[in-house]
């Protein structure tokens, strides 16, 4: 559906409310919101991670938007989004190492997280 300028200047809108591909700018920050992407800056400063989970429609694709550009500029932080979370623990690490850029194969699972790392048969 194509929102007409004159239909979003009649509410006062700038930019389409249910696009997705709405601008961080555009959202309204709410002083709850505000303290959770304090916390989650905190948490990946001291090397701990995060999930966000809610049902459909609460925001959790926003809220990640949120939280990649308030962490963008951190060295070592990975912000992503795993695709297929219903999926068999093997998936589960496959998808997880493509996130952070390791090659797991769930054979070799522990292969790949000791200490000195080698690279993991595909």
């Amino acid at each position: 559906m194509r929102y007409d300028k004159q239909l979003l200047a009649l509410y006062g809108l700038k930019f389409n409310p249910f696009a997705p591909d709405l601008p961080k700018d555009a959202l309204w920050l709410s002083p709850g919101v505000h303290l959770f992407l304090a916390r989650i800056e905190r948490l990946a400063l001291v090397g701990g991670y995060a999930l966000i989970t809610g049902e459909p429609g609460s925001g959790k694709s926003k809220l990640l938007q949120l939280t990649h550009a308030r962490l963008a500029d951190q060295p070592e932080v990975t912000v992503g989004v795993l695709q297929r979370p219903q999926s068999s623990l093997s998936d589960l690490y496959r998808e997880l190492g493509d996130l952070f850029g390791l090659k797991l194969a769930p054979a070799n699972r522990y292969g790949c997280f000791k200490g000195t790392y080698q690279p993991c048969p595909v």
